[in-house]
């Protein structure tokens, strides 16, 4: 018996207009759509008039799930993947399922459409030669300015998600940390209140904590990428450290360094305890 195909297919970000008509064949002919909330993804078929059956496969049974799905693809079934907007597994449930299928041998076919960060980086008028998905930042504070400084040496153009709920702090955390930068905001792209502005990280911030629209619906931030001054001052800024951190305790050092170059306490003192772990 031939095993079947596990297609992977991209779902529109918001206008039901954005959907191949390939990718409406392949829902149509497979066995069973393995779709992340059926709910969400069953206003998208209705609208296409496909009527193939759903299956639920999401990050809380997606483990549980996958060795049934497995089952099927070798019982010679074909399974159509979708999320319940843009391309699968970006930022999205699927990878153990792909993973397997590969493991297995499973034959997996993409149907690429529509994918959030490539659309918001293609409006953004940044740098799109080179470019990072970071995903979501971390939920807290704290956690989220520790990758921030993390990536403060990062020259390619990054791109994150956000929750709406979140992308004021977001903002505010980005221009704590890393200052002056360019960021696009990106919100619910392809839809009624799209909007796309570049602007430089403080007045974005501004405008996003004074306009409580813009903490709304789905949201992408392009960010620029650190430049070679950029690079070379985070350069500058170790050297000194680390000649502080040779002759000090650790938070006089880091006292010290903000006194001398002006930077950022929280971005000193998380390489400070890098290099206290380093040795």
């Amino acid at each position: 018996m031939n095993q079947g195909v596990l297609y992977v297919v991209a779902t529109p970000i918001g206008h039901l207009d954005d959907f191949s008509p390939r990718a409406c064949t392949v829902l149509r002919s497979v066995f069973r759509i393995l779709a992340e909330d059926t709910r969400h993804s069953a206003r998208l078929l209705q609208h296409y008039a496909i009527d193939t059956p759903m299956m639920a496969l999401h990050e809380h049974n997606e483990q549980s799930e996958s060795a049934h799905c497995l089952q099927l693809l070798q019982d010679g079934k074909h399974l159509a993947l979708i999320s319940d907007a843009g391309t699968p597994l970006i930022s999205d449930p699927g990878y153990r399922l792909v993973r397997l299928c590969q493991e297995q041998g499973i034959k997996i076919s993409p149907v690429p459409g529509a994918s959030a960060m490539v659309a918001a980086l293609s409006v953004a008028g940044l740098a799109s030669d080179r470019f990072v998905f970071e995903g979501f930042l971390p939920a807290r504070s704290t956690g989220r300015r520790e990758r921030l400084i993390s990536l403060a040496r990062e020259e390619r153009t990054m791109i994150f998600y956000e929750a709406p709920h979140r992308v004021a702090a977001c903002l505010q955390d980005m221009l704590d940390v890393w200052g002056s930068r360019k960021v696009c905001l990106c919100r619910e792209l392809t839809k009624q209140f799209e909007t796309v502005r570049l602007d430089d990280l403080a007045v974005l911030t501004e405008w996003v904590h004074a306009d409580p629209m813009q903490q709304r619906g789905e949201l992408v931030l392009v960010v620029e990428g650190a430049s070679a001054a950029e690079q070379q001052d985070c350069e500058e800024d170790l050297r000194v450290l680390d000649i502080l951190l040779a002759t000090l305790p650790m938070r006089q050092a880091v006292d010290l360094a903000v006194e001398i170059r002006g930077g950022r306490r929280n971005w000193f003192y998380s390489r400070a305890l890098e290099r206290q772990q380093e040795h």
